[in-house]
């Protein structure tokens, strides 16, 4: 896969944030070498979010993001735009705030700074306009630098402090990879429905598909309905059998109980981070009374099909398991609520759209409020009667 085609939830998100025309927008351009945003000086030029995915050396595949200015004081639309600021923080992995630098540090600067730390976001000061200045600080701190979008001044050095920051210690995150060894044999299930996307995978099978080659394992891709002619045919069981959650059924009933089995869905709760947090979560749906508030998440946007996962399989099921009638509200793409006071339970897709850090904002989010979160492999498999089976190859 190029770089050009690595999916958005995989990339680096940089955000760059701050108060009107303090040249974010001039930034983002001279940053990429491009005309990402439109520049102005009429102070709230950036009215929404303005995303840019690329290769951006020395960090690879990023993805920028130009917000609207934090101090927009629009009476009718700008808490609206510093609400979307603040969605796009959550999502970020570095945060670049950009400040003018030929003026104090203002609270709009100080509250933003106030966020990252709270939000344990990475950030850099770029301090901007610095062309105009005449004279310089010599004890900026280490993560400050001055920067010209005119000039070019400081764009280097600022390239080099992202990519610094965007190196990290933390061990690599697998879907599979890491449960594998050279020659295991993995079966991925995959139906090919009318929710299928036509001529293509989904992202979790795709990159689930990758793991099991990077590995120097062996794959088989069938549909349910010729498993278990696949499963006839092998002279060497499986090291495991991977499927998509809304076939468990079938493909539990064809699978050896000897052999492991889980879902896509629950391979992308582990690699997104909340993996016992839904485990937990999932375990609350039995004792929710009559009429609880259930939020189903999803986060993308797509058409809705007559047997789409998250409005009619996944509540079909629930019902079946429960006996009882929830009040169901859904939300998708990049729209997840703040407050969740009045919800019992979030369940969530896998998450393959969003990064993990967003995912670990959002489950925060549910759990700061007393509110369980799982998400629909899980669900599904708790419908089925084989959580445990599932769960057991990634616990």
């Amino acid at each position: 896969m190029s770089l050009e085609q690595v999916p958005a939830s995989e990339r680096i998100h940089i955000g760059f944030f701050g108060a009107r025309n303090a040249g974010k927008s001039s930034l983002v351009n001279a940053l990429t070498g491009q005309e990402v945003s439109i520049v102005s000086d009429v102070a709230g030029t950036t009215t929404d979010a303005v995303m840019k995915s690329m290769e951006l050396l020395p960090l690879g595949a990023v993805m920028l993001t130009d917000t609207a200015g934090f101090d927009d004081d629009d009476a009718a639309l700008g808490a609206q735009r510093i609400a979307k600021t603040k969605r796009e923080l959550y999502r970020t992995d570095i945060a670049v705030l950009a400040a003018d630098a030929a003026r104090p540090m203002t609270e709009t600067e100080t509250a933003l700074i106030r966020l990252f730390e709270q939000e344990h976001t990475p950030y850099l000061i770029a301090l901007t306009k610095c062309d105009l200045l005449p004279e310089r600080r010599n004890d900026l701190p280490e993560n400050s630098v001055y920067v010209s979008a005119k000039t070019g001044e400081g764009i280097a050095q600022l390239k080099e402090m992202l990519g610094k920051l965007a190196q990290t210690d933390a061990p690599e995150r697998f879907i599979i990879r890491d449960m594998l060894k050279p020659d295991d044999l993995v079966i991925l299930v995959t139906p090919i429905d009318e929710s299928a996307p036509k001529g293509r995978l989904i992202l979790p099978q795709q990159q689930t598909l990758r793991e099991v080659l990077d590995a120097n394992a062996d794959a088989l891709l069938v549909q349910p309905e010729q498993l278990s002619g696949l499963l006839a045919a092998l002279s060497r069981p499986p090291r495991m059998v991977v499927t998509d959650s809304q076939a468990f059924a079938a493909v539990a009933a064809a699978v050896p109980e000897s052999v492991p089995l889980t879902s896509f869905s629950i391979l992308m709760a582990r690699y997104k981070g909340f993996l016992e947090t839904a485990l937990e979560g999932v375990r609350t749906l039995k004792e929710l009374p009559e009429n609880a508030k259930i939020l189903i998440a999803e986060g993308c946007t797509h058409h809705r099909q007559c047997g789409d996962i998250g409005t009619v399989k996944l509540p079909k099921a629930i019902r079946k398991l429960t006996g009882k009638q929830f009040d169901l509200s859904w939300c998708s793409g990049g729209t997840f609520p703040e407050n969740l006071r009045g919800y019992d339970l979030v369940i969530h897709c896998g998450g393959c759209m969003r990064t993990e850090r967003e995912m670990r904002w959002r489950m925060r989010t549910a759990l700061a409020q007393g509110v369980p979160f799982t998400n629909y492999g899980i669900t599904l498999a708790a419908c089925t009667g084989i959580l445990d089976r599932a769960a057991a190859p990634v616990t």
